[in-house]
């Protein structure tokens, strides 16, 4: 039995549990003040907890760890929608009133919080503070901080807290360190969402005092409670991360094992291939390897044949989540579902991922699929089909029937464009004398494939893209453009189309809406890039969001899987089920792995310097 399927079977019988004493009990019965929540059931660990079970809790501290991110930065405010910022900003130098555990499909323990309460509806959630939490300049936390903080982050900062906040009816402080919020409406996930809100200084962002507009790009470092804080910074080019001497969080027990290297650094490159050249010289001290066939042949060199590398493959049960090149449904080129499935079917790959990949990795078959959560093949069927169809009328075409890629015979893929051809022809798309496919208004089939600079394997797949779409007489072209660029334009959502990632949890919830609520088709610096817009999408991700049950939701989940394949939103990729890290014999890191393997909470968070 896997991890997963171990965590999964005490989940759902705990969460069988609750929800018989949740019917027993009268609407909206309080729970105890505890020490930590989940998604559906209780949370794994006791009160008395001594570290989270893939830590090593005494591991040593101090040392460095470099790592390379491709692109740039030009802003050091990540909950903002202007600017982009460094990744490690919000991982170290910030924390909200919970803390992740990551062996969880969802479960948080208290942080800046001590405890937390709500009752079975999740009417409500209440936070008391810990005492004696303080910012990294050494000022106390108080509970002003926090309330602004979610009042500011609601209203003024990036679209993604935007949406909890809406849900937000009253907030109060109901004693000296205790904060409630009430909702407007039922949603299982929002006491989590908002345990997991960053939390700032308020007199930073008080521009009657001299402070900066928290609405402002800058590189001033923000004012956290993390771990860390910014200690050198080169302009979209490296960010240097200190751990703070005496951080309130050493002795609590979620982060016993945690943030043990002293220093940590991001080296940005502007390609993968040159990063990939400074690992290989010893400049950065670990590297994730997303190329299978690079992998097995491109590990030769000084640094690995005397050991001072490692290889490590770590397998992983978390869903695939979508990555490809995304359609922008707004622009009327991709608004006919036919015209995207004729751009699916062009896309090679087989032939593509032997180029790239030497045939290696499986293909992305649908947006919760290496999981539990994933579609099941076929006709819908059960809660599923129920969920479905009062929307059947308006759902995309073999959402309820199945939907299944088209595969090639990776060599010329003949089958698969004279398909593509058809349903051109059938959405108004004819060729010309001169081999040029036109619509009725004479306009040419013609659009750009916007990237981000450096991604090399990208570069790669989108050329052999853009030869099998010149057979059909579609041009197609590439635009290489720089992190800031890529920001702004994705933002306002100014692509044709584009490659992007998507990932997901074991406990989808509010992100969803982000990634595919209809309100994000007008809504500046949302995540719904493909530009969704379907009542059903918006009503299945409600019940998620909802359930009482672990059944209604994985039904939930698998309906909106359904229905965003079927929408043929994106061209998708391949993924890999290891995850696949090279690095230093000095970086070291506990056996026991999370059920979420090599993701976030696991690296650099649980690792440690040891020569």
């Amino acid at each position: 039995m896997t991890l997963i399927q171990r965590s999964y079977r005490s989940f759902f019988s705990i969460v069988t549990t609750v929800t018989v004493i949740c019917l027993q009990a009268t609407a909206g019965a309080q729970t105890p003040v505890t020490h930590g929540i989940a998604m559906y059931g209780e949370p794994a660990l006791p009160q008395d907890f001594a570290s989270l079970p893939y830590v090593n809790p005494d591991a040593p501290q101090g040392g460095r760890i470099v790592l390379a991110e491709v692109g740039g930065f030009d802003s050091l405010n990540p909950f903002i929608l202007r600017g982009s910022a460094p990744w490690g900003v919000n991982l170290l130098t910030v924390q909200s009133l919970l803390g992740r555990s990551y062996d969880e499909p969802f479960a948080l323990y208290g942080a800046l919080a001590e405890t937390v309460e709500t009752d079975s509806a999740r009417s409500y959630v209440e936070f008391t503070l810990r005492d004696g939490i303080r910012f990294s300049d050494g000022s106390p936390v108080t509970l002003d901080d926090v309330m602004w903080s979610f009042e500011t982050m609601g209203l003024e900062g990036h679209p993604r807290y935007r949406n909890a906040w809406t849900k937000v009816a009253t907030m109060e402080a109901t004693g000296p360190r205790t904060l409630r919020l009430t909702f407007t409406e039922p949603d299982r996930e929002m006491p989590l969402i908002l345990g997991l809100r960053p939390i700032v200084q308020r007199a930073q962002f008080d521009v009657t005092a001299g402070g900066r507009s928290f609405a402002d790009s800058s590189l001033q470092p923000v004012i956290g409670t993390g771990p860390y804080v910014v200690s050198r910074v080169d302009p979209g080019r490296s960010i240097t991360f200190e751990r703070v001497a005496d951080w309130w969080g050493d002795d609590l027990p979620l982060f016993r094992g945690q943030y043990n290297l002293q220093e940590i650094r991001y080296e940005y490159y502007s390609d993968l291939s040159v990063a990939f050249e400074g690992f290989k010289a010893g400049v950065i001290s670990v590297w994730r390897e997303p190329n299978a066939a690079r992998w097995r042949d491109s590990y030769d060199f000084p640094a690995m044949a005397d050991g001072r590398m490692q290889k490590i493959e770590i397998p992983h049960e978390r869903p695939s989540g979508m990555s490809g090149f995304y359609f922008n449904t707004r622009r009327p080129l991709f608004a006919d579902w036919r015209v995207r499935q004729a751009l699916i079917l062009a896309f090679d790959f087989e032939q593509i991922n032997t180029t790239i990949n030497d045939g290696a990795e499986p293909r992305i078959t649908s947006y919760f699929g290496n999981s539990f959560l994933g579609m099941q093949p076929g006709p819908a069927e059960g809660r599923v089909a129920a969920l479905l169809a009062p929307y059947a009328d308006s759902l995309p075409p073999d959402a309820i029937d199945g939907y299944s890629l088209p595969v090639s015979d990776g060599r010329s893929n003949r089958r698969n464009l004279r398909a593509a051809a058809r349903l051109l022809n059938d959405a108004g798309w004819h060729a010309d004398a001169q081999g040029v496919l036109r619509n009725e208004q004479g306009q040419a089939f013609d659009f750009e494939i916007l990237l981000l600079q450096g991604q090399t394997e990208i570069q790669t797949a989108a050329a052999s893209f853009i030869g099998a779409l010149r057979n059909l007489g579609i041009n197609a072209r590439v635009s290489l453009i720089d992190s800031a660029q890529y920001v702004q334009r994705t933002n306002e959502y100014n692509f044709d189309m584009t490659y992007t990632q998507r990932l997901m949890s074991l406990s989808p919830g509010n992100e969803q809406v982000l990634y595919w609520g209809s309100q994000g088709v007008t809504q500046p610096g949302s995540r719904n890039w493909a530009g969704v817009d379907l009542p059903a999408v918006d009503a299945l991700i409600e019940t998620m969001l909802s359930s009482q049950t672990t059944e209604d939701f994985t039904a939930a989940v698998r309906a909106l899987d359904r229905v965003l394949m079927a929408g043929r939103y994106a061209i998708p990729f391949w993924f890999s089920p290891v995850s696949r890290l090279a690095a230093s014999r000095t970086l070291h890191f506990p056996q026991h792995l999370p059920i979420y393997g090599d993701w976030t909470g696991f690296m650099p968070e649980v690792w440690w310097y040891q020569e």
